[in-house]
């Protein structure tokens, strides 16, 4: 498996494009797109937040009631979330203009939409947008890192990932773009996430692929708690690798599978590391739990709590706080009988044996605590299942950005 960072336009007969509208102020590129010159078949993932923004109501009708995607359209700047009946008017008006423009039906026009909640989107620019960013759809490296570039927020850089595979003898190709850095506690699946691939498979397995993958991967990162009401994770496949249909579970489904949690997989690892205001990426890593639900329960509790967040924002083996967040939990397991462990760049050690302390030095765990990724492992020795989940270091500036977000 080939892993690169080539985008939305890796996989074939998929153009992307982006610029600046004139949502954001200023010159700050703003809205993009994604086309495929043949109709996809597409599955999507969504928030479970019960407040769903227009945008994830206007794809979940693409996903289950339209026959093929063709295209995306994203802007940045306007969430288009708690806006009533006049934000999915605008999500309608926003696939007309792209059906006029490409030349397509209106109900294979995916939208998304992320930035400030509660403001309406301004149709007439979004219309002009659309009218600007059609003719420069292209399938290059450069048109798809802008598209990447055109759809951030708070993001301090553009998110983009490819993998290749051989199924059947033909290379398939599933290239992706995502962005999130704040409002990032998926559940669905502001994240935003927009996979392509040439790929020749059913609707129904590319729904159970995806929906496989999110689950350890989107599901399993957090910066700050917040579920968004945005969160969108949509995948078009459409076919031109020309590799035998995938219409059931054996091999290549397999390997696409396993490809396509490649993609998620470090995305979301992008999305976590970028985190506001974040200075390093925070892994967690649950081992030889009883179950799988335990092991997930207590790696995302670890993840989320603010308080070890700050410890390794202070560079601080503060390995109390873990056990804390491990114990309010709600998964059961003996609180006697946890190790700990902290790893990175920088080396590896031993901090709890037991749940007590090893007399670890506080100068070494400094050192492995201030690399750019920082994994925590927690042991509970009743199993063999396991499980990993990623956040980052709460600092100052996350206050500062979200305190200031709206000026």
């Amino acid at each position: 498996m080939n892993i690169g960072h080539d985008g939305v336009t890796a996989a074939m007969g998929f153009k992307a494009a982006g610029g600046h509208t004139g949502i954001k102020k200023g010159n700050t590129k703003d809205m993009a797109m994604i086309y495929s010159i043949v109709p996809c078949v597409v599955a999507g993932t969504f928030t479970t937040n019960l407040v769903k923004a227009a945008p994830v109501k206007w794809d979940q009708h693409v996903v289950h009631d339209s026959k093929s995607a063709q295209a995306v359209v994203v802007n940045s700047g306007i969430a288009n979330a708690a806006t009533g009946a006049q934000g999915y008017e605008a999500c309608r008006k926003t696939a007309e203009a792209a059906s006029r423009e490409l030349d397509i039906p209106v109900d294979s026009v995916l939208i998304g939409s992320t930035g400030v909640i509660g403001a309406q989107i301004p149709v007439d620019v979004i219309e002009k947008g659309i009218h600007l960013l059609a003719p420069m759809l292209d399938n290059s490296r450069e048109a798809a890192s802008i598209a990447a570039q055109s759809i951030m927020t708070t993001d301090t850089h553009p998110k983009e990932v490819s993998v290749q595979i051989e199924l059947g003898g033909k290379t398939v190709t599933i290239g992706g773009m995502c962005k999130g850095a704040g409002m990032i506690h998926p559940n669905m699946c502001t994240m935003l996430s927009f996979l392509t691939t040439d790929a020749v498979i059913s609707g129904t397995m590319l729904q159970e692929a995806l929906s496989t993958v999110v689950k350890d991967t989107y599901n399993m990162i957090s910066v700050d708690g917040d579920t968004s009401t945005n969160d969108t994770c949509v995948i078009m496949a459409n076919g031109l690798a020309g590799n035998p249909d995938i219409t059931s579970r054996g091999e290549d489904y397999d390997r696409f599978v396993e490809a396509l949690f490649a993609v998620n997989r470090e995305l979301a690892k992008m999305i976590a590391g970028d985190g506001e205001g974040a200075t390093r990426l925070f892994e967690v890593k649950v081992v030889h739990a009883k179950t799988k639900d335990q092991a997930v329960t207590l790696a995302k509790s670890i993840v989320t709590s603010n308080l070890t967040k700050a410890a390794i924002y202070g560079r601080d083996a503060n390995w109390g706080r873990i056990l804390c967040a491990m114990g309010y939990s709600g998964a059961k397991f003996d609180p006697e009988n946890v190790d700990l462990y902290f790893e990175s760049k920088a080396g590896r050690i031993k901090i709890v044996e037991n749940s007590v302390s090893t007399g670890y030095s506080e100068d070494e765990a400094t050192k492995i605590l201030s690399e750019d990724a920082v994994t925590c492992i927690a042991d509970v020795k009743m199993g063999s299942e396991e499980a990993t989940a990623w956040g980052c270091d709460l600092t100052y500036d996350y206050i500062k950005i979200n305190a200031d977000y709206r000026s």
